[in-house]
């Protein structure tokens, strides 16, 4: 039987996990893949609400290829939700929170939100170098419902205006990977930024907790290694409290988010969590 080759890259990756996991502190939160060179984004080079025709337009081609990009995701990784229960009484908007370990990752938590509600559209908050990506990866980036963030402040500004909108007005959920950068395949949760929880204590919605866990399919992918099965946990809301500050909220929510995560870690994998 012929051995099965795993690619390089992907094996690079993995030992600089490795290194990041063992310092620990913020190298959790740094970059293990080679992202090409990016440009700062300024405030007129993102149209948020898509308000322009010729983005409208692109919006519903992305959307279209999005869709059809987590179907075949959905199958192949044989994805299953459980603990739709918990997030079912949310009718508004909502930041959704969710480990980040894949480049397709987002088919989890938007079966998550089709289960919820069909007609809610999932917004997803990207990173300011994604959303410049060249060819078809890139297309989708910059118009399958993305909300890049910036180095700009203005453009940051422009960000929040258009956060608040699509929570509080439109009612949609917003995808935030609270992890930071991209772990390919890592299965531990990993400490959060306060991005998410900054967010929702400012617009004032709940936080609805996903973590994702993980086992190896018999089929192997295109890098050598196995297909994983993604099982999406979804945990209790968290909303913030109103007789706290929005400080302490902030802080409160990204504590009990994280520890949910390694309480869920540990009951699915069966062992404690260490780094």
């Amino acid at each position: 039987m012929e051995e099965t080759v795993k690619s390089q890259d992907r094996l690079n990756v993995l030992d600089k996990i490795k290194e990041y996991e063992k310092e620990g502190g913020e190298a959790f939160f740094k970059d293990v893949e080679m992202d090409p060179p990016s440009k700062v984004l300024m405030p007129n080079d993102v149209d948020y609400l898509n308000k322009k025709l010729k983005n409208k337009i692109c919006r519903q081609i992305a959307f279209a290829m999005g869709q059809k990009m987590r179907r075949v995701h959905n199958k192949l990784n044989q994805i299953e939700v459980l603990g739709i229960e918990n997030a079912q009484g949310i009718d508004g908007g909502a930041i959704i929170t969710s480990n980040h370990f894949g480049f397709f990752e987002s088919a989890c938590p938007s079966k998550v939100v089709k289960m919820l509600n069909k007609k809610k559209r999932m917004y997803i908050v990207i990173k300011e170098g994604n959303y410049q990506m060249p060819g078809a990866y890139g297309f989708l980036f910059r118009h399958c419902d993305t909300l890049p963030l910036s180095s700009n402040t203005e453009t940051m500004k422009n960000f929040s205006h258009a956060l608040s909108t699509i929570l509080n007005k439109k009612k949609q959920f917003v995808l935030v990977y609270p992890e930071q950068a991209m772990w390919w395949n890592y299965r531990k949760p990993r400490p959060q930024r306060t991005g998410a929880s900054h967010m929702a204590v400012k617009n004032n919605v709940p936080i609805i907790p996903c973590f994702v866990t993980m086992s190896d399919l018999d089929q192997i992918d295109d890098d050598g290694f196995p297909v994983q099965k993604y099982t999406v946990h979804v945990m209790k809301p968290l909303y913030p409290d109103p007789n706290k500050s929005d400080k302490e909220n902030i802080k409160d929510l990204t504590d009990e988010n994280y520890r949910m995560c390694v309480e869920k870690y540990e009951e699915v994998y069966h062992t404690k969590l260490e780094y």
